[in-house]
């Protein structure tokens, strides 16, 4: 029987759980944050940090862990937490024990898993196909009571070799000279406030790339299991976005994470010709000279805030709150 993408693209628990002391399998905890802090009506500043501490306090066995705003990134690149250059990220990978014939898993805590498809999508870009994610994510192997623990596991250095696949990855210029394209689709993963520009994020401007289709990437997502909505579901919640099965699909977010969901999404349907603009808004946002539109008429399936198994990630706080900033939704 011919597998189908979900199955070489999605791990169930228990499928993982039969699999800890597999030698060929590298099963990576990629926690993280987006802290938002609301500074005005309508105004928020965001910090992205990883989760080590949340990891030293306990992970899946065997999980090694992998920051995403620092080891699968690049310092240098102008705008924050880009992908790290071949080089880094080789090293990366390769001094943590992840090579060339490793099967990588990985999980975070995230509600919609974007840090986790955020690898995923890094290994897609540097030629590694052997990349899946845990469904439903930490959140899910905690509810079914399945082991942590706190030991760290050392794995002996291995090769990881980076080929690049440009198709995976676009610049803004390139984003910039396919607008109005009709052959492609634009995707905007951000909430429905920030793609109509009733929310502005950071020192950039309001609304979305021209031509856009706002999808909330939350949408791919089962309320009931915390996991990814069963592929007929995925498929009609495309199809009433105008994402058409042949189409190459861009998608962006604010730093080039939460659309790595939306693009997990419809490579579980099957859908080929996948792109992330890794600048995403961070990077656009702050262009002048690039065009910036607020109409809000194209946010699709943009349900009200729904309760998802396993918890949620808050929104922004008021100034002044306890705490300094909750999980933010975008990456």
């Amino acid at each position: 029987m011919r597998q189908s993408p979900r199955d070489t693209l999605l791990a169930s628990t228990g499928w993982l759980a039969a699999r800890l002391d597999d030698p060929d399998v590298r099963v990576v905890d990629m926690r993280g944050y987006v802290r938002t802090v609301e500074t005005a009506p309508g105004r928020q500043t965001a910090a992205y940090e990883g989760a080590a501490a949340d990891y030293a306090e306990g992970h899946i066995p065997g999980a090694i862990y992998l920051d995403w705003t620092r080891d699968i990134a690049g310092p240098d690149s102008g705008v924050e937490a880009q992908v790290a250059a071949p080089a880094r990220f080789a090293a990366e990978l390769g001094g943590r024990g992840i090579g060339d014939g490793h099967l990588v898993v990985a999980y975070d805590a995230h509600p919609a898993s974007q840090f986790a498809t955020r690898l995923w999508w890094a290994l897609r870009y540097y030629g590694h196909e052997r990349a899946m994610v845990l469904d439903g994510g930490l959140a899910r192997w905690r509810r079914e009571g399945r082991p942590l623990t706190r030991d760290i596991p050392a794995f002996p250095p291995a090769t990881f070799t980076p080929r690049v696949q440009p198709a995976w990855r676009a610049t803004g210029e390139a984003v910039l000279a396919t607008l109005g394209d009709p052959s492609r689709v634009l995707v905007d993963a951000r909430d429905a406030g920030q793609y109509s520009g009733a929310v502005r994020r950071g020192e950039g401007r309001a609304g979305h790339i021209p031509g856009a289709i706002g999808l909330p990437r939350e949408e791919l997502i089962d309320p009931a299991t915390g996991g990814f909505r069963p592929d007929d579901e995925l498929r009609a919640i495309f199809a009433r976005a105008g994402i058409r099965p042949g189409r190459p699909v861009t998608a962006y977010c604010n730093g080039g994470v939460a659309a790595t969901s939306i693009l997990f999404g419809l490579a579980l349907t099957g859908h080929e010709g996948l792109t992330n603009y890794d600048g995403s808004w961070n990077e656009w946002g702050e262009r002048a000279e690039w065009p910036v539109s607020t109409d809000s008429r194209g946010v699709q399936a943009c349900s009200p805030a729904r309760r998802v198994v396993g918890g949620g990630l808050g929104g922004a706080i008021s100034p002044g709150s306890p705490g300094g900033g909750k999980k933010g939704k975008e990456g």
